[in-house]
């Protein structure tokens, strides 16, 4: 994901653009800081504790991002909030030291790593004096046992290769926000607070969660006419909605059938290592006039709002609106089905993202 750090420090410029969080004006005037604030707390479900902390907390995200606290932001803020923790900021996770055993046994399989040296390495006595079996099993929140794993990483090489010297909590705190997308947004737009360990860390505090959040559902310019893509796109990645869309627009001009997930390149994907999409991309080469390379180009933009502007798709929506007779929709809720330790069910993005919608459609009816 790449950001225009100029157009983020220009708020004037975002207010012509219409804003971070569209492509059109919003409907509503810029609301004062007062006015903005008592929205905000409004918006807040009745059962959240200390709503003036959540109030400064949601409305300096918004500030400092220059993102428009509209209804339908401040709404589409909350419904996350409560759909991902409840507004807790450390949620308690019932059974999670099982749900942490069972991974590590499950990683300790794949690595080739016998059970007996991983129990033997658990029995071990930790830094806060407790063995890391024992921290392991009495972790109630993720911020308990990301502590406990960070240990265990940086004191036992054993650990180090179970966990590819990365700490296994990659989503925290109450907006769930991913490690990486933090990480990688900080880097080009600097944290405003103060960093008390790493950015990383700074997730499973109220404000640094809410802060990386709300740059990933409303800091970047996607062609969506409804929230429900931005939701999607929050537990799917920024622009996976309109990737999806383009996929199956790819379907329909090719006739090669395609699972529209938004991901159109592969982890670690090269132009000798095509995926799916990129196959049936080259199916149409004589028809969009490019390149097998000139295809893979386009793609690496697949995650930037620049990806819209490429040739490749602009002529793959022209041949599937023309083969079909119709304007294919421009973005489309990604078909993933979603894992983890943590899921006990089975769950879809698409379920995610109606889920949010309909809290965010409650939201904006209470204001």
């Amino acid at each position: 994901m790449h950001h225009n750090q100029f157009l983020k420090w220009v708020p004037a410029v975002l207010l012509l653009l219409g804003g971070c969080a569209g492509e059109k004006p919003e409907p509503t005037p810029t609301p004062n800081t007062a006015d903005a604030r008592a929205l905000i707390e409004q918006a807040l479900p009745r059962s959240v504790s200390d709503k003036p902390g959540w109030t400064a907390d949601i409305y300096g995200a918004f500030t400092v991002l220059t993102v428009t606290p509209t209804r339908e932001n401040i709404c589409a803020v909350v419904a996350v909030i409560e759909q991902e923790s409840g507004f807790r900021v450390d949620p308690v996770i019932p059974g999670l030291g099982a749900i942490a055993r069972k991974e590590i046994d499950s990683r300790a399989g794949r690595a080739h790593v016998p059970l007996v040296l991983v129990n033997g390495v658990l029995l071990l006595k930790s830094s806060d004096g407790r063995t890391y079996g024992e921290r392991i099993d009495a972790a109630r929140t993720e911020k308990d046992l990301s502590d406990a794993y960070e240990d265990l990483i940086g004191a036992v090489p054993l650990g180090q290769t179970l966990f590819a010297e990365r700490n296994p909590i990659r989503t925290r705190g109450p907006m769930q926000v991913n490690v990486a997308f933090a990480e990688q947004f900080s880097s080009v737009a600097p944290y405003p607070y103060p960093v008390h360990s790493s950015i990383a860390d700074e997730l499973f505090t109220r404000r640094g969660s809410v802060y990386f959040g709300v740059a990933h559902l409303l800091d970047y310019r996607a062609p969506y006419d409804q929230f429900l893509y931005r939701f999607a796109d929050f537990n799917a990645g920024q622009y996976a909605s309109r990737n999806a869309a383009f996929q199956n627009a790819l379907s329909v001009a090719s006739g090669v059938p395609l699972i529209a997930d938004g991901a159109l390149l592969p982890h670690d994907s090269d132009v000798n290592s095509p995926g799916a999409t990129e196959l049936a991309l080259r199916t149409l080469a004589a028809r969009l006039k490019m390149s097998t390379g000139a295809i893979h180009s386009a793609l690496l933009d697949g995650r930037t709002k620049g990806f819209e502007s490429t040739p490749l798709y602009q002529r793959v929506f022209a041949l599937a609106d023309q083969r079909s007779g119709i304007k294919q929709p421009r973005a489309l809720v990604p078909r993933i089905k979603l894992g983890g330790p943590k899921i006990k069910r089975s769950l879809t993005t698409d379920w995610y993202a109606h889920r949010v919608d309909d809290r965010f459609k409650r939201c904006l009816a209470a204001l």
